[in-house]
C-alpha cells in the first residue's frame, strides 16, 4: 500500500479525468490518476475533432450547453493555438430541408405553423445562426455570412441545386493530443499519471478510499473520482460495488476518412432528409473526414467499430451533396467511438442530451464523484464544475485558474501561427512545407525542443517514413507515455494514415527497445 494518502484518486485517463487532474493539482490538491489503457484510448480519441457550440443542439433548446460551449471556443483557442485552430463551416441551403420531427423546435413549429410541418425554413436557420453568433460572444472568430454558391468556390464541389449557403465559425481540435497535454500539465504540477493501470476495486475503509490496482499496488485517497467514460457504470457497480439510480446511454458515433475531396480548407455542414446532420472536414492535409452517426451501442465491453451499414449511410449522405460520388473503395480508414451520454430517457440516440451531469455520493464518509456525459468542448468547464462540487470536502480550496493558461507548446499568441510556422521552416530548412505544418499542429513551439539544433535529417537518427524520426519517437516515449506504435500513430498523431505494415512494425520494434 502507498504510504501517501492522496486528496483525489481519479479513474479514467480521458479528457474529463485529465482535465480534472490538471485543475485540481493547480489548486494544490494531491492527485493520482489511473488509466487502464493508453491515455485517450476510447471516446476522447474518437470524436469529430471539433471545438464547437453544437449548432443542432439549439433545436433541442439546450441553450445553457450551447452558450457554455460557445464561450469556451475562444478561451481554449488562446490556450492551445497549435492543436486548435479556427475553421469556417459552410451550410448549403435548399428549400426542401427537413427537421428531425422529434425535436422540440420541430414540434413547436408544427403547432404554430402546421403548413411548415417538417421543414427547415431559411429564416429559422438564420435565426439559429444569429443565436450561435451571439450567445457566447466572439472576439477572434468571424460571424455568419451568406454565400452565393453559383459564384463562390465553395459551391464547386457540391451539386448545382444548392445555390445558397450560410458560412459560420467553429474550431478544430486535435482531440487525443488535448488529453495528453492536459496530462502533461497535470504531471508537471505533481499528479501521478499511471497508464496501463487497471483499477480492480475501491473500498471505503475508516473514511478513506483504498484503491487496488493491477501492477501498481494499493492507493489511499480522501476522495474517488469516477471519470470512466463508457465504463462509468462498471466502476460504480463493479469496482466500487454501489447501486445507483443514475445511468448512461451508450451512443456510437462512426466516421469515415477518404482522400481529399476538395481543395479549400472549409468544412461542410450537411443536413439529411432524415433530419440528421453530418460534417465533411479537411483532415490531416490530404484527407476528408465525414461523420458522424448516432446509434445506440449495446455494451461498454463491446469494441466500437464502424459497421458496413454506418459506412454506407455516411457515403450515401455525402453523395446527396457532392458532385463526386463516393463508394466504399474511396474509404481509407474508419473509426468509431462511444459517447457515454447521461440517460435522460430521450426517444432516440440523436436526441439524448450532450450535457454533463455530476453526482457526489458521500456514503460511508469518503466521497465519490461520478461523471456522466460531457463534450470535449466543455471539458475545462466540466473540470471547474467538478472542483466546485467537491470544494466542501476541501476547505480553503483556491478558485478557478485554468482559463487562458496555455498547454505545452501553446505559449504563443493565436494570431502568430503563421509567424511560428515561418520560424520553424527557417530553423529547419530540410523540412517540407507539409512537414512543418504537421509539426506545428502537433508540438507548437515545442518543436524546437523535439528537434533541437538539428541541421539535417541525419541529426535526428533513424527515419521511419512520413517524416517520423527516432528523435521524435524518443520525445514521445519520454514525455507523452508512448509505449507502442498505436499510441504514437493513432493518438499522439494520425500518421497511421500514411504508413504501411512494415513501417509500423519497425516503429513498434524501436519503441520496444
Amino acid at each position: 500500500m502507498s504510504d501517501q494518502t492522496y486528496d483525489l484518486f481519479i479513474i479514467g485517463g480521458g479528457i474529463n479525468g485529465c482535465g480534472i487532474a490538471r485543475d485540481a493539482a493547480g489548486r494544490g490538491l494531491t492527485v493520482a490518476l489511473a488509466e487502464m489503457n493508453d491515455l485517450a484510448s476510447a471516446t476522447s480519441s474518437a470524436s469529430t475533432k471539433l471545438f464547437h457550440g453544437g449548432l443542432r443542439y439549439l433545436e433541442y433548446f439546450e441553450f445553457r450547453l450551447v452558450k457554455e460551449a460557445l464561450e469556451e471556443r475562444e478561451t481554449l483557442l488562446r490556450a492551445m493555438p497549435h492543436i486548435s485552430w479556427p475553421m469556417r463551416f459552410v451550410l448549403p441551403y435548399h428549400k426542401d430541408m427537413r427537421f428531425d420531427s422529434t425535436t422540440p423546435t420541430s414540434k413547436l413549429l408544427t403547432t404554430v405553423m402546421p403548413w411548415m410541418r417538417g421543414r427547415r425554413p431559411a429564416w429559422l436557420i438564420r435565426l439559429g445562426l444569429f443565436l450561435y453568433d451571439n450567445l457566447g460572444g466572439r472576439q477572434i472568430l468571424p460571424g455568419t455570412k451568406t454565400l452565393d454558391l453559383t459564384k463562390a468556390p465553395e459551391g464547386g464541389p457540391i451539386e448545382d441545386r444548392f445555390a445558397r449557403a450560410y458560412e459560420y465559425s467553429d474550431c478544430w481540435i486535435q482531440d487525443s493530443r488535448l488529453v495528453v497535454l492536459n496530462a502533461r500539465d497535470a504531471e508537471s504540477r505533481g499528479v501521478r499519471i499511471m497508464t496501463r493501470t487497471k483499477v480492480t476495486s475501491a473500498r471505503r475503509v475508516d473514511g478513506i478510499w483504498e484503491v487496488t490496482t493491477e501492477g501498481q499496488g494499493v492507493f489511499r485517497a480522501k476522495m474517488l473520482i469516477n471519470a470512466g467514460g463508457p465504463w462509468v457504470m462498471n466502476v460504480i457497480q463493479g469496482v466500487v460495488g454501489l447501486n445507483t439510480a443514475e445511468n448512461i446511454r451508450l451512443v456510437r458515433g462512426s466516421h469515415i476518412v477518404t482522400k481529399r475531396l476538395y481543395d479549400h480548407d472549409k468544412c461542410y455542414f450537411f443536413q439529411g432528409s432524415d433530419g440528421r446532420i453530418i460534417f465533411a472536414i479537411p483532415y490531416e492535409q490530404d484527407f476528408t473526414l465525414i461523420g458522424t452517426t448516432d446509434a445506440d451501442h449495446e455494451s461498454f465491453d463491446q469494441k466500437p467499430e464502424c459497421s458496413p451499414e454506418e459506412r454506407d449511410y455516411l457515403i450515401d449522405f455525402a453523395n446527396g451533396y457532392f458532385k463526386q460520388d463516393l463508394t466504399a473503395d474511396d474509404v481509407v480508414w474508419t473509426y468509431s467511438g462511444v459517447r457515454p451520454l447521461y440517460n435522460d430517457g430521450a426517444s432516440s440516440a440523436s436526441a439524448a442530451t450532450r450535457d454533463y451531469v455530476l453526482r457526489v455520493n458521500a456514503e460511508g464518509g469518503a466521497p465519490l464523484l461520478n461523471i456522466f456525459g460531457g463534450k470535449i468542448t466543455t471539458y475545462r468547464r466540466l473540470a471547474e464544475s467538478a472542483l466546485e462540487q467537491i470544494s466542501g470536502f476541501f476547505p480553503n480550496l483556491p478558485g478557478k485558474w485554468t482559463a487562458g493558461v496555455p498547454l505545452a507548446g501553446g505559449d504563443f499568441d493565436a494570431t502568430r501561427v503563421a509567424e511560428l510556422q515561418a520560424e520553424i521552416a527557417a530553423r529547419y530548412p530540410f523540412l517540407s512545407e507539409s512537414e512543418v505544418t504537421r509539426l506545428l499542429r502537433t508540438y507548437g513551439n515545442e518543436v524546437f525542443e523535439v528537434f533541437g539544433t538539428a541541421t539535417s535529417w541525419q541529426d535526428l537518427g533513424e527515419r521511419f517514413g512520413a517524416g517520423i524520426s527516432s528523435a521524435e519517437l524518443d520525445w514521445a516515449k519520454r514525455k507523452e507515455w508512448v509505449q507502442n506504435a498505436e499510441d504514437f500513430l493513432w493518438r499522439r498523431t494520425k500518421l497511421g494514415l500514411r504508413l504501411n505494415t512494415d513501417q509500423i512494425a519497425r516503429i513498434d520494434a524501436y519503441l520496444a527497445t
